[in-house]
């Protein structure tokens, strides 16, 4: 007789996350990402280990990068990575750290974790791929403190002045940030000329719908409310 182990799926998510232990500091940070990372992998984005070396694949730039917990756990599920690799992901021996490591693991596009850095990167990469008339979708996530970050409101202004309508910026809004903007998160894209939805961080159709529906000519800014920092 021959057992079959299904594919982890979104109920797993807690239990790989939980065999990552050592960095408690950054577990809120974890957990406010782990709704939007499962629905852009999947559902939305066209990204896999299949397509890894595609030059017109899409793209996710995980600009969070501190507390990656979640973003390991859904590459585990999608197959980029081995569920055993784990329990040992921050030792010298993993290639698992915390903050990802583009050159040693697979299925991360950028290093990260120094805030401020991811939404710059993908508006360079969205002016690349126009370039090579590629129609690839770009998707970067920040954290709401993280747009407090002086290069982030540069790419705001010319990530919109330049129409790079494949770029999608998620904003994951725990209430975290210092110093805030008038008017909230959304206003300041909207100022801008992006397209904005504001969506519950944990309503999976919700967030589909406001990924795909279409904003031609302008970039999109997804904000996702969540639970306030501090609040479990």
């Amino acid at each position: 007789m021959t057992t079959t182990t299904s594919e982890p799926g979104y109920a797993d998510l807690p239990r790989l996350i939980s065999l990552m232990t050592g960095d408690d500091k950054h577990h809120a940070a974890a957990e406010s990402t782990v709704d939007v990372l499962w629905v852009l992998f999947d559902r939305v984005l066209d990204l896999g280990p299949e397509t890894a070396r595609r030059p017109g694949r899409d793209r996710f730039l995980l600009s969070k990068g501190h507390g990656p917990m979640a973003y390991y756990a859904v590459l585990v599920a999608k197959g980029w990575l081995d569920e055993d690799e784990l329990a040992d992901w921050s030792s010298a021996r993993s290639r698992l750290g915390h903050h990802p490591d583009r050159v040693r693991a697979p299925g991360v596009e950028i290093s990260s974790g120094s805030l401020g850095h991811g939404l710059p990167i993908a508006v360079g990469t969205a002016l690349g791929l126009r370039a090579r008339r590629f129609s690839s979708r770009i998707v970067t996530l920040v954290g709401d403190a993280e747009l407090d970050e002086g290069s982030n409101h540069e790419a705001i202004v010319v990530a919109a002045r330049l129409g790079l309508d494949k770029l999608t910026t998620v904003v994951v809004d725990n209430q975290s940030s210092t110093h805030g903007w008038p008017g909230g998160i959304a206003r300041r894209f909207e100022t801008e000329g992006w397209a904005v939805r504001t969506v519950s961080g944990r309503d999976h159709e919700a967030l589909y719908d406001a990924f795909t529906t279409p904003h031609p000519g302008r970039p999109l800014a997804v904000v996702t409310v969540v639970e306030p920092k501090g609040a479990h």
